[in-house]
């Protein structure tokens, strides 16, 4: 008892931002990592932007001096992703939405209210997107109509999937919520509440379902044991080929979200 509180605490990760200049004369700001895991300094490059991550026994000045050394690399791997990077939303001019895995054509209208809602195609089914918003809406309220309707949407699916997978688990969850998640797709924490990502609701149906079915078999096995991937099995069978979908398509799914609503 007592050696335990003498333990060392484990240290976690320490981040905080660098501002560094490219060798066109551009301004940008690095995420710095400080990870008690890491063995090596290591610089990378995602949608997110750049990040520097250091050992616990690196200096500052160290992590600096090989940022400086790998100046026009950051930059070539900075060009890539902006050049790859999906569109933003902007009114009158973004004709189009991801949703469910494929682009849903939207159209924009004057209204009292910021709003997206369904319109029937010329067989009657819902197959395009109005986006009402009045004239002088910022920028901001046209982003939270929208992830508004993401989320509308996703709790859509989950009201139509869940009742499928409740039978067998010791109990419901206590609560289901959406919120963006930097790199996971879904999490299960102690008292039973569900955070799944809202870039799910742009992800293929069958790939969201999986992802609801994974932390709902979290309630039977909190862990990643042969025992939890059996109940993954029996539950949702093709689930190894949704896993490759989000190896494959997730980036991509959170940089779409991430351009739209940022």
């Amino acid at each position: 008892m007592i050696r335990r509180f003498l333990a060392p605490r484990p240290r976690t990760l320490e981040r905080d931002t660098l501002p560094f200049t490219l060798s066109d004369g551009r301004g940008i700001e690095v995420q710095r990592v400080r990870n008690p895991r890491a063995r090596r300094l290591k610089l990378s490059v995602d949608e997110r932007g750049a990040r520097l991550t250091l050992p616990l026994r690196a200096s500052l000045v160290s992590g600096e001096r090989f940022l400086a050394e790998h100046r026009d690399w950051l930059a070539a791997q900075l060009a890539h992703y902006a050049e790859a990077a999906p569109p933003p939303l902007c009114r009158d001019a973004t004709d189009a939405i991801p949703l469910r895995g494929t682009t849903v054509p939207l159209a924009w209208r004057a209204g009292r209210y910021a709003k997206l809602q369904w319109c029937p195609g010329d067989d009657g089914a819902a197959s395009t997107l109005a986006f009402d918003a009045p004239a002088r809406a910022s920028q901001a309220t046209l982003q939270r109509a929208l992830r508004d309707f993401y989320e509308s949407q996703a709790r859509a699916d989950l009201g139509r999937w869940l009742p499928r997978y409740l039978p067998g688990l010791p109990r419901p969850p206590q609560r289901l919520k959406f919120k963006r998640m930097s790199s996971q797709w879904g999490s299960l924490s102690p008292d039973g509440n569900v955070v799944l990502d809202l870039s799910l609701a742009l992800a293929r149906p069958s790939a969201f379902e999986y992802v609801l079915v994974h932390e709902l078999c979290h309630l039977v096995h909190a862990n990643h044991s042969r025992g939890f991937w059996k109940e993954v099995e029996a539950r949702f069978p093709a689930w190894r080929a949704e896993r490759e979908y989000f190896r494959g398509e997730g980036r991509h799914l959170k940089a779409a979200l991430r351009a739209l609503l940022d």
